[in-house]
Formats: structure tokens, sequence, C-alpha cells
């Protein structure tokens, strides 16, 4: 997906499983997409983000929760 996103004021969030550590997935909802990075990238204003469609990311998490064990072809 190619989209320009101005992630100045994201909300950050990071799963309560992850018990305040800095190695984990966190996930941004803005501007009609989804963002991604790894938390030790915080601060980090170079840092990789992933930027996907919500479907996609509700596709992605609803395969995780029903269990998927591979989730590349």
């Amino acid at each position: 997906m190619k989209k320009k996103v101005d992630l100045t004021n994201a909300a950050w969030a990071k799963s309560e499983m992850s018990n305040g550590g800095d190695n984990c997935l966190e996930v941004a909802f803005v501007d009609g997409v989804v963002a991604l990075r790894d938390s030790v990238d915080v601060g980090d204003p170079d840092a990789a983000v992933l930027i996907v469609s919500r479907r996609d990311y509700e596709l992605f998490t609803r395969s995780v929760q029903a269990g998927q064990r591979n989730l590349l072809p």
C-alpha cells in the first residue's frame, strides 16, 4: 500500500501480554490505515513503519486468533 501517513499524533498501543517490554509489535490506527512498528524503535524518527490497510490487518489478526500456524505461502 502506498500512502503517505502523518504519524505525528499516532496513538501507539501494544498487547497487554507484552508485560511492558520493549520487544513488541506496536499498532496505531490512523488516517484510515494501520501502522505497525517494533517497540524498540520508539523515539527513532528514522525507524521503519509498516502501513497496511485495515482489511489486511483484520485478516491477519483473525488468522492469528484462529491459530493459523503457517502465515507464509
